[in-house]
């Protein structure tokens, strides 16, 4: 099988504006992806352009091996979306809202009704089936945006910021829920600001900054490219931090507390306490803390806006100073109004 998303330097341009820069992306069959990046970083756009709402500039975008846009019906056919924004038809029950969409799609009414019922009771909600969207509150909202993503029953479900704004228990059912639709062989995409959410979830992740992709890799292998603390009470309080060795990149003291930052506190731990207890330090307790995802993530893109901002400067003293304006570079209020 090809896998459920591929895209090869793919472009978006809003004038000026590059929303998405030759993005290269591999989304295998029966992964749990998922997309992070801050606002403006490309993320709705290049769910968008899966979907066919949103045309490419250049580069290809293919689902499951069709061209979302040569072959549009087919894969389209393939994806369901609940998307970050609230935009269901307000003037029918919901039941009859899936039903539509399931039409959309050629599914038959009779089965498009079955469907509609089913998947109104996986999310929880068919009770409210004859209610209409407004009618509903916040949480029922968000699960019915679920429902109308499975009732064409998708091979590839994208997934837009689905527990923004809502409370801790539905963010777990929530988990729940997808999880079990992902180990049933649904290849799903995810696209998030909580940094718990994309650790606990997925397979893989990729950031994205500004239309680039910045990295892919695994929650554990982005965790294990930051720097660990480890923290070591002492029986007494030095009158300074102890010159270590070069595994330790920083140490610091509070009082009778020695902070040292390494890149792995499993394995440099002894040597540290073997070097404490040389230099005649008491030990008192030790506590290791790991790089949080969100950290790595803060670093990661906070690197790349240094880059590209060098690689913008240079370029623009490489050329004619009489050809560079502000308007090469868009304003960043505009960069955040496309995600």
């Amino acid at each position: 099988m090809p896998p459920a998303i591929e895209t090869v330097d793919l472009v978006k341009e809003y004038g000026e504006l590059r929303a998405l820069q030759e993005l290269s992306l591999t989304v295998e069959e029966g992964e749990f992806f998922g997309l992070l990046g801050p606002n403006g970083a490309g993320k709705t756009t290049f769910i968008n352009t899966l979907v066919g709402l949103v045309r490419k500039t250049g580069g290809e975008a293919r689902v499951f091996g069709y061209d979302v846009e040569d072959d549009y019906q087919q894969a389209r056919d393939a994806i369901g979306v609940a998307p970050q924004e609230f935009n269901v038809d307000r003037f029918f029950p919901i039941r009859e809202v899936l039903e539509h969409k399931a039409g959309y799609h050629g599914v038959p009414a009779d089965e498009a009704a079955e469907r509609a019922d089913e998947v109104l009771k996986r999310v929880g909600i068919y009770d409210k089936r004859n209610e209409r969207f407004d009618w509903l509150s916040g949480g029922m909202k968000r699960r019915l945006l679920l429902a109308r993503a499975l009732v064409t029953d998708p091979d590839l479900l994208i997934l837009d910021e689905p527990t923004a704004g809502v409370d801790v228990q539905l963010r777990h059912d929530l988990w729940e829920l997808v999880t079990e639709l992902n180990e049933e062989g649904t290849t799903i995409l995810l696209t998030t600001h909580y940094i718990e959410e994309a650790e606990r979830l997925c397979d893989r992740v990729a950031i994205m900054n500004e239309g680039r992709k910045v990295t892919v890799a695994t929650p554990d292998e982005l965790k294990g490219r930051g720097t660990d603390t480890i923290a070591v009470g002492l029986e007494s309080t030095p009158a300074s931090a102890p010159e270590l060795g070069p595994y330790a990149h920083e140490t610091t003291l509070s009082g009778d507390r020695l902070e040292v930052r390494v890149d792995d506190g499993g394995s440099i731990a002894p040597r540290l306490l073997n070097d404490l207890e040389a230099r005649g330090y008491e030990i008192a307790d030790l506590e290791i803390t790991r790089t949080s995802l969100e950290e790595i993530f803060v670093d990661l893109t906070e690197r790349e806006d240094r880059s590209v901002t060098r690689s913008t400067a240079e370029s623009a003293s490489d050329g004619d100073e009489s050809e560079t304006s502000e308007t090469d570079t868009p304003p960043k209020r505009e960069q955040e109004g496309v995600a």
